[in-house]
């Protein structure tokens, strides 16, 4: 796996994402699952009218990997045309606060740790794929810079908890759905999505700053621009549904980019349906 992303990396960003645009419609029309689970997605967020850009999106996020992953950093860096809201996190550093990164499946959200790794040490949850051979890759793409990796497990939160508390930063997939008893059904876009409570749990222990992060693929090869936005949680109020409310918000921004073919709305091992 190594010398194919090796030699795919090799091609302009460009060439990738117009690749990745027709793999993205050659997945959709050879998988009648995939087909019918990003159309009822798209339909049930009210956003049907995005679908022929999302089904070419998704393709764009699979042929960058090799790019962001394999390329020099300071190049994959350096494709970054702009920067909305950095200083909001600055702001947070200077009070003293660890940063809590809400990075959900939309846009190249790949190379966002990456950027912010630039600035500040960074810890990443991650769960490890399922094809064994992508792990090594995967983890020498994303373990750059001032980045380090925790998975899914009681040791990975420790780390977490750990960063927050040196005052460094943190970033989480905010819409990955979590294993049983580690998450509570909210609404996400009007339909009950299994959600982790690890947010509202860090919150509680740290009192960090928290921050709805996304990477927005440019046209035509153009590079990404990131967004950071700043999310207050109302007391009283669960903490999980007020995340999903800013992630809807947050994927109407730039719909097209989605991954709506997620199997979001899940019922994992051992969890009782809604």
């Amino acid at each position: 796996m190594f010398p194919l992303f090796r030699l795919l990396s090799r091609l302009p960003l460009r060439v990738l994402h117009g690749l990745g645009a027709g793999l993205g419609w050659l997945t959709w029309l050879s998988s009648s699952v995939y087909r019918r689970r990003m159309d009822e997605n798209l339909a049930l967020a009210g956003l049907s009218k995005v679908r022929n850009a999302a089904i070419a999106e998704a393709g764009k996020a699979a042929a960058e990997l090799p790019w962001i992953w394999c390329r020099p950093i300071d190049e994959v860096l350096g494709s970054m045309r702009a920067c909305q809201g950095w200083e909001h996190v600055e702001a947070a550093r200077a009070a003293g606060r660890g940063v809590i990164f809400l990075t959900p499946h939309l846009g190249c959200f790949e190379i966002s740790s990456l950027y912010a790794s630039a600035r500040i040490p960074i810890t990443v949850l991650y769960r490890p794929p399922r094809k064994t051979t992508l792990e090594p890759i995967m983890r020498a793409g994303r373990e750059r810079s001032q980045v380090q990796l925790a998975r899914t497990d009681i040791a990975g939160v420790r780390a977490l908890l750990k960063a927050l508390k040196r005052n460094e930063a943190i970033g989480l997939l905010p819409d990955q759905v979590p294993s049983n008893g580690e998450g509570e059904w909210a609404s996400f876009f009007g339909r009950p999505a299994y959600t982790m409570t690890l947010v509202g749990r860090l919150i509680e222990s740290t009192n960090a700053a928290v921050l709805m992060v996304y990477v927005e693929r440019l046209p035509r090869g153009a590079g990404y621009e990131i967004h950071f936005e700043p999310l207050k949680f109302a007391p009283g109020q669960s903490v999980t549904q007020q995340m999903n409310e800013a992630l809807e918000t947050t994927v109407r921004a730039c719909p097209a980019q989605y991954l709506w073919s997620y199997r979001r709305y899940k019922v994992p091992a051992g969890v009782a349906a809604p």
